[in-house]
């Protein structure tokens, strides 16, 4: 193939098979596992149908050289990974991706990425890929947006049920693939009803060479920082606004503030909007529930009540309700009293030379939020090894909110200053009680 520059290609175009070679070349040492063959995987003519490949969270352009051969640029190629290189992944930071209830249904379901979740869970279910075969079907890709993501599936079994997880670095990678694949279509969708229109409208007609150019890297819209705008609003009213999916996915993550946003986080004590954020930090904030009233303390509280407290503790306090009241929502409030105020009391056992803490932190509590003089918080620890220290304490609701209170202020005085007993106007008369959310339904939006 001749190398050319293609306007709008981001420089010399090289064949599938090399850029094939190159990609492998550049991800070999990459954290998060690249798949072999991006280009030239089977079926191959569907990327030159599409006229684009998503590598990590970069849009590659599929084009036609004079030639007739088709290639990619390879600036382009390089790009994409060493935005896959960069991402670091810890392997035991994990997410659950599946297998999850019914959901609501989301736009732009077909080829694309929007829903790799659902994608991921129909390979898994599928038998070998017997089921395919035998109802003679096309097999799955090999890989999304450049990730062999098998390498890093993590599957857990407890009892009868079963559940997928992966690392939150490769989430993150695929939700961002996500949002520019749709971000991409729509920007190449607008330029060929632009130039439709122009030649219906009697402009002269473009040479072939337009249609590369359609078809190329266009720059996709840059999701904004989120700056409040939905402060004060009710999720029950937002989640029933038409296009109101489309502008979330306008906004950056209010959280890590660099993947774009997919979901409204909202607090479902009080039922008010907190910001939107990206799937991988809402799996992160949400209480690990095992009844509507009793969550496990994960590892992950020794990030939110820990290095990124204090931004975690702005964000939760994005809801009026917490901040008027200067409390956490009841689940979160319990699992900060297992977490933090629990602490000291929990015991140790040896292993080896050094002391491990005992077993697995839970906590339940009796009554409501509504009713804080009968509300009283039981913190327990599972799976003790010498089958001792089932209750660690019992602390009654107002006891952790005032505890809860002093840490804020050391904690995070900024978030503490803004809080504060004395503005009750507005809030909802009858709160919302805790809703049980264990199966991730709420990766979906609305």
């Amino acid at each position: 193939m001749s190398e050319r520059v293609v306007p709008g290609g981001g420089g010399a175009l090289v064949a599938l098979g090399a850029a094939d070679a190159l990609w492998a070349a550049l991800t070999a040492g990459s954290t998060v596992p690249a798949a072999s063959a991006v280009f030239n995987c089977p079926p191959a003519g569907a990327l030159v149908v599409a006229g684009y490949v998503v590598l990590g969270a970069r849009v590659v352009a599929v084009v036609r050289a004079d030639d007739g051969q088709w290639g990619v640029a390879e600036t382009e190629v390089r790009q994409a990974a060493l935005g896959l290189d960069s991402a670091g992944m810890d392997g035991r930071d994990l997410v659950r991706i599946g297998p999850f209830g019914s959901a609501p249904g989301q736009e732009n379901t077909g080829a694309t990425l929007l829903r790799w979740r659902g994608r991921i869970a129909e390979e898994l279910r599928e038998t070998a890929g017997r089921g395919r075969a035998a109802r003679g079907e096309q097999p799955p890709p090999g890989h999304l947006a450049g990730i062999d993501w098998r390498r890093v599936l993590v599957e857990q079994t407890r009892g009868a049920q079963r559940s997928w997880w992966l690392p939150r670095a490769v989430v993150r990678l695929l939700d961002a693939a996500a949002h520019a694949e749709v971000q991409w279509l729509q920007t190449a969708r607008a330029r060929q009803a632009s130039a439709a229109a122009g030649h219906t409208a009697g402009q002269r007609p473009g040479r072939p060479a337009d249609a590369r150019q359609a078809t190329a890297n266009p720059c996709p819209a840059v999701a904004r920082p989120y700056s409040g705008e939905l402060t004060g609003q009710l999720y029950s009213v937002l989640s029933r606004k038409p296009g109101m999916s489309r502008k979330v996915a306008g906004w950056t993550c209010a959280v890590c503030r660099t993947a774009p946003a997919a979901v409204l986080d909202h607090c479902h004590e009080h039922g008010y909007v907190r910001a939107p954020v990206c799937p991988s930090c809402n799996t992160l904030e949400r209480p690990d529930h095992l009844y509507s009233n009793d969550i496990r303390v994960a590892g992950r509280y020794m990030r939110l009540f820990g290095t990124d407290a204090a931004g975690w503790l702005d964000h939760w306090h994005r809801c009026p309700g917490c901040r008027t009241r200067s409390v956490l929502p009841l689940p979160h409030l319990a699992a900060w009293t297992a977490h933090t105020a629990c602490r000291p009391l929990r015991p140790a056992h040896r292993e080896g030379r050094a002391r491990k803490p005992c077993g697995v932190l839970r906590v339940s509590w009796t009554g409501s939020q509504n009713a804080p003089r009968s509300c009283l918080l039981t913190v327990s620890v599972d799976f003790c090894p010498s089958g001792e220290h089932r209750v660690l304490a019992r602390v009654p609701y107002r006891e952790a909110a005032g505890r809860f209170r002093s840490w804020l202020a050391e904690t995070a005085p900024a978030v503490a200053a803004a809080a504060g007993p004395d503005r009750l106007d507005g809030l909802p008369a009858q709160t919302r009680p805790v809703i049980e959310d264990t199966g991730g339904e709420g990766l979906s939006l609305f």
